[in-house]
């Protein structure tokens, strides 16, 4: 019988709550670990206090998301080159499977056009697999703002609330060259993609799972799985059935919570879906 899916909870589940009351939930819920997103909170940052955390809740971190969000363009320095290099000896030091990375958005051109080299020489160098994740087109107007965006659809022949892919070589990561992928169920739905078929191309190299959901709305929506028009069961059972070594983490928003119990609520909700779809 093969060993059971660990399954995790992202940190960026309980904002606008801090780092370490997503170790506390995962610990209290039964959660096997966590998945660390770096970004503006300064304990993510500092992979010693990080440290400390999973020794206290006796929680490991099974992922590092690379600081690679819009709002996280600042988070370990400006060079996206140097910031990957600086996930992964993180995740090395956490004894951490994996680390989450976005495709370059276009503007990073450096970074973009040795991306693919880059990611293939730090996973020579390290046991941790870099799993590229797929991403969705961004509105025009969302990304630059009302008046630059009609300027710059007029050129291109559209509106401004146009969709345009703001990574390169796309949002897919499969137009890429990598051996490890994750797979977000809430990027699906705002892009309009597949998730099946998507998770089918990704094929062996499908290494990490965000199980979340959401019904295409233009924004990111990450619902608790099963409450958009995903195949969350179908993806979930795919993975089940296959020899998949890596890891589920929900990536959930509970931002909207109204209370405490609200917010616990929706993170055992999401871990009893992963619990009862992953069975092998």
């Amino acid at each position: 019988m093969r060993p059971a899916i660990k399954v995790g909870l992202s940190t960026a589940s309980v904002y606008p709550l801090r780092a370490e009351a997503a170790f506390e939930y995962a610990a209290r819920l039964g959660y096997d670990g966590v998945e660390l997103m770096v970004w503006g909170e300064s304990v993510s940052q500092d992979i010693g206090a990080v440290q400390r955390l999973s020794r206290k809740y006796r929680v490991p971190v099974l992922s590092v998301h690379a600081p690679c969000l819009l709002i996280s363009q600042r988070v370990w320095g400006a060079n996206p080159i140097h910031k990957l290099e600086r996930s992964v000896r993180a995740a090395e030091r956490l004894e951490a499977q994996t680390v989450v990375v976005h495709p370059p958005f276009r503007w990073q051109r450096r970074y973009a056009e040795g991306f693919s080299d880059q990611v293939s020489e730090l996973e020579a160098r390290s046991d941790v697999a870099v799993a590229v994740e797929n991403m969705f087109p961004f509105r025009a107007d969302r990304l630059f703002g009302a008046d630059q965006s009609r300027e710059r659809m007029r050129r291109r022949g559209g509106g401004p609330g146009a969709a345009i892919s703001a990574f390169a070589p796309s949002h897919d990561p499969l137009d890429g060259n990598h051996a490890h992928y994750t797979l977000d169920l809430s990027h699906t739905a705002t892009a309009g993609t597949d998730a099946l078929e998507m998770a089918r191309r990704m094929g062996a190299g499908l290494t990490h799972l965000h199980l979340c959901d959401g019904t295409g709305l233009p924004a990111d929506e990450h619902l608790v799985p099963g409450r958009g028009d995903q195949p969350t069961v179908e993806v979930c059972h795919l993975l089940a059935a296959s020899d998949f070594t890596g890891h589920v983490v929900l990536e959930v928003t509970t931002s909207h919570a109204r209370s405490p119990h609200e917010r616990e609520a929706l993170l055992i909700e999401s871990l009893q879906f992963a619990r009862t779809h992953l069975l092998r």
